[in-house]
């Protein structure tokens, strides 16, 4: 038996035992909207939309209803696709602690980007962030953070 037919067989197992799978105990939801007030595009190349230009923001976060302001988030991300994709990384500050993610910004459609870790209440958190535009002048964002511990 080969190699990777012995991994693919203990995955399978593993997997149908809930070892390594996240159950729906085991996950928190956290739906907050962004105001991006402060994203500012610093051009690095040729003049306009460029690969390596660098976005940059320090935003507030507020409730799913949009009214409470629940946190901040920091970050940047850089142009990767012209008119289509940015890879980023940033972190969300909440009143218990950190959420770290990384991955792409997508200009048109859905993104969704990997939870890397976080700090306090969300220490050795993992899962995904789900990022919806709410309207077309991206001035807000849905996002909404799935996470496994």
């Amino acid at each position: 038996m080969t190699r990777t037919l012995c991994a693919a067989i203990a995955l399978g197992m593993a997997t149908g035992l809930g070892v390594g799978a996240a159950s729906a105990a085991d996950m928190d939801k956290i739906v907050l909207v962004e105001r991006a007030a402060t994203d500012v595009v610093t051009d690095t190349g040729e003049a306009g939309d460029s690969v390596g230009d660098i976005l940059t923001f320090a935003n507030e976060v507020y409730d799913e209803a949009n009214a409470t302001m629940k946190g901040t988030d920091n970050g940047w991300c850089v142009r990767t696709v012209v008119g289509k994709a940015w890879e980023c990384f940033w972190t969300l500050s909440l009143a218990d602690g950190q959420i770290t993610v990384a991955g792409p910004f997508l200009d048109a459609g859905d993104s969704v980007l990997a939870i890397t870790g976080g700090t306090g209440a969300y220490a050795g958190a993992g899962g995904e962030m789900q990022l919806h535009a709410r309207n077309d002048e991206g001035s807000e964002y849905d996002f909404v953070y799935v996470l496994s511990r």
